[in-house]
């Protein structure tokens, strides 16, 4: 299949299954974490609806993400008139319960300012605020309601336990993931007929790879943060997370096209694409996180 293709039959299964969820499931939302997937999947909700995103987005601020990654999220808030939502564990940010600040495992400070103050946000029982798209001031949500279904933009390839996912994810109350109890998808018929009340994470990007994903940027011309490209240093970021706990990868791409050729040509064969993330050399890793909660 040529590249054009298959990213037109990526694009339109990605496409349905983002209307499906609008359809199906009340209190939904997306996460973005201003990262090339998420912002691949915003720009397929706006395709979605007509240039329009007609859910909120909430977006996990640890306190630790690298400084430009917020000031993208923050100015394409503003650009495409976007709600968003972020939420944090206040609490251990305050106190110092955190990988640099105390010594604690990149796992455990994980679970707390990302997959303890995810759930939190979720269900409505956190503070959370909402970025202004007029002042760009951060505006507390008064009466934050709990959001059930959640739109993630998580690929298969990316990490072994998210090749374990469905599209349609149902957890339990808690948001917590049973890998061993997911409903069977076959021949992409989805099931989207669970109990009132279910959580449910949606998965539109499952069937991308890495390359897809920036042949898709390049040809639709998304915006996307400066930090995957090498600013004369010789370096770049693969993938984005925490400050300290994400390396960036020796690289002189400068633009999309260097970047599809590293991948096309093996630059980066045998090496993980979140090989960067430190967390994820932890016994557990990711997808003990996953499977309490974290997207």
């Amino acid at each position: 299949m040529k590249h054009s293709e298959r990213l037109r039959t990526l694009e339109n299964q990605s496409v349905y299954i983002l209307r499906e969820a609008y359809n199906r499931f009340d209190d939904l939302c997306m996460l973005w974490s201003a990262g090339k997937d998420s912002t691949v999947l915003l720009w397929l909700m706006r395709k979605a609806f007509l240039g329009h995103a007609p859910i909120p987005l909430v977006h996990i601020d640890t306190g630790f993400k690298i400084p430009e990654m917020i000031a993208f999220r923050d100015q394409l808030v503003q650009d495409w008139n976007l709600t968003l939502y972020f939420g944090r564990n206040e609490k251990a940010l305050e106190t110092g319960q955190t990988f640099p600040d105390n010594n604690l495992g990149r796992v455990a400070c994980c679970g707390a300012l990302k997959t303890e103050a995810l759930k939190r946000t979720l269900d409505g029982s956190w503070p959370r605020w909402q970025v202004n798209t007029e002042t760009g001031a951060y505006d507390r949500d008064p009466e934050p309601r709990a959001f059930t279904g959640v739109i993630v933009g998580a690929r298969a390839d990316e990490e072994g336990s998210r090749s374990k996912e469905r599209v349609f994810s149902p957890r339990d109350h808690h948001g917590d993931w049973d890998v061993a109890d997911q409903p069977p998808e076959f021949w992409n018929q989805f099931k989207t007929d669970f109990a009132p009340g279910t959580h449910v994470r949606v998965h539109p990007l499952l069937d991308w790879t890495e390359v897809d994903i920036w042949r898709y940027i390049e040809r639709d011309d998304i915006p996307i943060s400066d930090l995957y490209f090498d600013r004369g240093e010789g370096k770049r970021y693969r993938s984005l997370g925490c400050a300290p706990c994400t390396s960036p990868v020796e690289s002189d791409a400068k633009t999309i096209a260097d970047i599809i050729a590293e991948l096309e040509t093996g630059r980066f064969a045998g090496i993980a694409e979140r090989a960067g993330r430190e967390q994820d050399r932890e016994g557990g890793g990711l997808e003990q996180l996953r499977t309490e909660g974290y997207m």
